[in-house]
């Protein structure tokens, strides 16, 4: 069920704007062991091609994910989201 189809019964007015964020306040982003080590190697900027190739596959399925950003077309660089 889409975020959308449970919202549309609810009226937006200042007492329910924040009840709209609490339906995601538990959601959790499911990762596997070597991508939250990769997500701990993220912590700041790096080139995709300096990454080896089992960690470039890793770094595809976090982007998939929302959880990693990657910059740029012609040598991307990859940044790990703030919070995963």
């Amino acid at each position: 069920m889409k975020i959308s189809e449970l919202m549309a019964g609810v009226e937006a007015t200042a007492k329910t704007e924040g009840k709209k964020y609490d339906l995601l306040s538990g959601f959790h982003i499911w990762t596997s062991n070597e991508e939250a080590q990769l997500l701990e190697k993220l912590k700041d900027p790096v080139k995709l091609a300096h990454l080896s190739e089992h960690d470039q596959v890793r770094v595809q399925s976090l982007i998939r994910k929302s959880l990693v950003t990657k910059v740029g077309m012609k040598d991307p660089t990859v940044v790990a989201n703030e919070k995963p």
